[in-house]
């Protein structure tokens, strides 16, 4: 039975967490939206790299260089993106962030139809500052609307972004096939996403549902506030959870192809099939994730995917035959799935620090990214691509002992028990209020 609340008019309600609200539902439907918009913006661009090479003359370390300003925007935006969210609203840094991403890729794209790397460094740069934020803060837009409907629809999200890789790289590879330029490529699919951006967001949850609490937003000592989340031992062992996530679903995106082209001695081709398996195995997984997260709970499903992870890895690196790296990969696949949006879940757990824990969460994930590539990079020079993968395995088992820390917090919706109290969930509190069904006890 929902807590009952009372609305201005005097009239009891019963809280929205015992029946899924429209405003609710419209909100999921809309961070949906946002987040394959986000997975189409990047892979256009990502589909585009061969092009970007070309026309600036990069070799593939001025290219691996080159890429890093996008990561280093990001995680020098991430830490905050939660206190820009609790002064903007989400609805707002996501119109803003977006922008800013639409905005450096289309620079990117005329410093690349230029010839000008400065211009190409500046405007991945920008789109590096509003990728981080808009996904702070669209993942914390998905949490509160997971909590209002009482269920783990989080995966799905992601989910949702993986379609919008999967669309925006084909779309890329029909341009690069007709030879449309890339900035003509950009400049159209990235003004369309904005603009259909600007719409969904239109339909998130009330201004006001991610205020920070009266007592931690004062000015300056409010702001400091924020930051108190870095020395949270919960907090700190979910980014971990969620860095060997990123580390394993990271590794796979930049390495999978290759590693079965070299490793196996078969053509451009093969590796891009290899790499679709791979995508197509985590969709999937994410797909399946709302209902096995509800079922099982957190901690149980984020060890079985930590096992897949573990075994696809060892398939992969150690098969003798391609069609054994390809069960492997389906493994991995299925195992990277979920950590990523179980973690920005759990970060958010308490509404009230929701935003401050969700940036400290990000900022470590994205890590990943930053890390990630060159370190691979280097080890696959000593023994091969798929060797080198198996480095991931120590993240991934580091991973598998701090999963504990996922579990959800007592007296929280996915807990099964679901607080109104203003002192704990003020913007969520207020939602509830206003958009519950009657009570006619």
């Amino acid at each position: 039975m929902g807590a009952v609340t009372h609305d201005r008019s005097g009239t009891r309600r019963r809280g929205i967490w015992a029946t899924p609200t429209g405003d609710a539902r419209t909100a999921s439907v809309a961070v949906f939206i946002t987040f394959f918009l986000s997975g189409f913006n990047f892979s256009g661009w990502a589909a585009r790299l061969p092009a970007v090479r070309d026309a600036l003359g990069f070799s593939p370390n001025k290219m691996g260089v080159l890429l890093l300003l996008a990561a280093i925007g990001s995680l020098l935006a991430l830490p905050m993106s939660g206190v820009v969210v609790q002064w903007l609203g989400a609805r707002r840094t996501v119109q803003v962030s977006a922008g800013l991403n639409t905005a450096g890729l289309v620079l990117a794209s005329v410093g690349v139809a230029l010839g000008s790397v400065w211009l190409t460094g500046i405007g991945l740069s920008i789109y590096g500052i509003g990728t981080g934020v808009w996904d702070a803060a669209m993942n914390l837009e998905g949490a509160a609307a997971e909590q209002l409907l009482g269920r783990s629809m989080m995966p799905r999200y992601h989910a949702g972004f993986s379609f919008g890789t999967v669309t925006g790289a084909g779309l890329g590879a029909a341009a690069a096939a007709l030879g449309v330029p890339v900035i003509a490529h950009l400049g159209i699919a990235l003004t369309v996403s904005l603009a259909v951006v600007l719409f969904a967001t239109r339909h998130f949850l009330p201004e006001g549902t991610h205020d920070a609490h009266p007592d931690d937003a004062r000015g300056v000592r409010g702001a400091a506030k924020a930051f108190n989340a870095w020395g949270e031992s919960r907090t700190l062992l979910i980014g971990l959870v969620v860095l060997a996530a990123a580390l394993t679903e990271g590794s796979a995106n930049d390495w999978v192809s290759l590693a079965v082209v070299d490793g196996f001695g078969t053509s451009n081709a093969v590796g891009a099939v290899a790499f679709a398996v791979f995508v197509t195995a985590m969709t999937g997984m994410r797909l399946l994730g709302t209902g096995l997260l509800d079922r099982w709970g957190r901690v149980l499903v984020l060890r079985l995917c930590a096992a897949l992870s573990l075994v696809g890895l060892l398939v992969f690196a150690l098969a003798p035959t391609l069609w054994l790296a390809t069960v492997g990969v389906v493994a991995w696949g299925m195992g990277a799935a979920l950590g990523f949006p179980v973690g920005m879940s759990a970060a958010a757990d308490d509404p009230r620090r929701a935003p401050a824990r969700i940036a400290v969460v990000s900022t470590i994930g994205y890590s990943a990214f930053l890390a990630g590539p060159p370190l691979l990079g280097m080890l696959a020079e000593q023994v091969g691509y798929r060797h080198a993968l198996l480095a991931i395995l120590a993240p991934v088992v580091i991973g598998l002992f701090v999963m504990h820390a996922a579990r959800p917090l007592p007296g929280t919706a996915l807990a099964g028990v679901v607080p109104l109290d203003p002192a704990v969930a003020p913007g969520l509190a207020d939602v509830a209020d206003r958009t519950g069904e009657p009570d006619h006890n």
